[in-house]
């Protein structure tokens, strides 16, 4: 049984089978590059995509199409149907041995609209993707579990978690934009994958030859990684909210600055002020940058694997809290900036060099924008939602947000925000957002 607040319903699932791809795929060895194996990526993503009942589709079942999809995708996408193996230095490679993916049929006696607001974290996401023993692990794992689940109304969800050290979100993006494609009746894919690993592989001999704060060694003595006690809040910034903040800032920055950049600097001082640092001790906030069209000549298109680095933005908390608006946003911009070419190439070479770090997480905050999965359509028109299926990743407990574009219940869009923190920080920290507002509503802690 799964419950929610004023909700109860039953999932029932049948025994877990594996598609393998549709046609015979090559048995092989491939190798990920070196940004695909550090130590950071290697975790199962959840995600989810949930769709209302659409009555042109009458008759058709949301399993079979999607189970029929996946198992053509693999044909094009066969790496995903094998399993990762860890060689000498760390190195991760795929055996292609199109055993397949993990899947899961299930059926809900709830519909969607009883689920209510759908917002990472979903409710119950342990019913609508049920963690199949041996499928949690990276190594010798399937590379993907996949759920549907149909409910009463005739909407469904489809769940699913994948490996990160295959593909960053864009590449999983792509890999549902073709399960889509063929759940329509394709033959072929708009974008075929290119795999193209070595690209991203580190140069010999490797030389880093800048600085990455971002994999910096950080002691922890105070444990500041590990809380138990919870909550998320969701944070709409509409274009009243994003008006109100573009006032603070001088006007070169007014017209230079994404949503995104303003959004992050605003959501880095608000939570550096609400989390007690002291006012010496450095604070971080890394931003995931895709590096795709960075690069000379760019990534080929239909490059499916992590083309992400994470530029830092460092200072110490008094400066950040201290200063105006002006100058988280000033050094949000200089990280983002500081992707370079160079600096990808740098970063892969220090993979080699120490041995795959993982990012640092003391006092640190990472931000990332995942976009699009609402438009993947398996025949039942754009999802109702799409995206992120939690706030945060385990291996970075309440530093994470995940912006997502979001339409509120008042059919204005803009950008939503999940932020995790225990609940006294909590409280500090909707205090400090709200005086950060010059005008706006009082709703922008929540929307829902």
């Amino acid at each position: 049984m799964a419950s929610t607040d004023s909700l109860t319903f039953k999932v029932t699932r049948k025994s877990p089978v594996l598609i393998p791809p549709a046609k015979p795929t090559p048995h092989e060895l491939r190798f990920l590059s070196d940004i695909d194996d550090q130590y950071g990526l290697r975790f199962q993503m959840p995600l989810i995509e949930i769709y209302r009942n659409n009555p042109s589709m009458r008759g058709k079942d949301p399993v079979r199409t999607i189970r029929d999809a996946v198992a053509k995708a693999l044909v094009f996408y066969y790496p995903f149907a094998g399993r990762l193996r860890e060689y000498a230095t760390r190195k991760l490679v795929v055996e292609c041995t199109g055993e397949g993916v993990v899947f899961v049929e299930a059926d809900a006696d709830v519909s969607l609209q009883q689920l209510g607001t759908l917002v990472p974290p979903i409710p119950n996401l342990q019913e609508l993707l049920h963690d199949v023993p041996g499928t949690a692990g990276v190594i010798n794992s399937p590379l993907m579990l996949i759920q549907v689940t149909r409910l009463i109304c005739g909407g469904f969800i489809f769940a699913f978690r994948y490996s990160h050290a295959m593909s960053d979100a864009t590449g999983i993006l792509q890999f549902l934009t073709a399960v889509g494609e063929l759940a329509r009746g394709a033959e072929c894919l708009s974008v075929p994958p290119v795999w193209e690993r070595h690209i991203l592989c580190a140069r010999y001999p490797p030389r880093v030859t800048l600085r990455h704060r971002e994999y910096d060694v950080v002691i922890d003595p105070k444990g500041t990684l590990i809380a138990h006690d919870r909550v998320v809040r969701h944070l709409f910034f509409g274009s009243a909210e994003i008006s109100a903040l573009r006032r603070s800032l001088p006007p070169h920055l007014q017209h230079s600055c994404s949503r995104f950049e303003l959004v992050t600097a605003c959501m880095w001082r608000c939570r550096t002020s609400a989390t007690s640092t002291e006012a010496k001790e450095e604070v971080r906030l890394l931003c995931v940058v895709n590096i795709r069209k960075r690069l000379n000549p760019p990534l080929p298109e239909g490059y499916y694997g992590n083309a992400i680095v994470y530029p830092a933005a460092v200072t110490s908390a008094d400066k950040l809290l201290k200063n105006p608006l002006q100058y988280a946003v000033e050094l949000v911009k200089k990280a983002k900036h500081e992707a370079t070419e160079e600096y990808v190439k740098s970063v892969v070479d220090l993979m080699v060099v120490r041995g795959r770090p993982d990012l640092t997480g003391v006092r640190t905050y990472l931000v990332s924008y995942a976009k699009g999965f609402d438009e993947v359509d398996v025949g039942w028109g754009k999802a109702a939602y799409g995206g992120v299926a939690r706030a945060g990743v385990d291996s970075f407990p309440r530093a994470v947000s995940y912006f997502m574009p979001y339409k509120n219940d008042k059919g204005e869009d803009g950008i939503l925000v999940p932020i995790c923190l225990p609940p006294k920080p909590m409280e500090l920290f909707i205090n400090e957002l709200h005086k950060m507002m010059v005008r706006g509503r009082s709703s922008i802690a929540s929307p829902l």
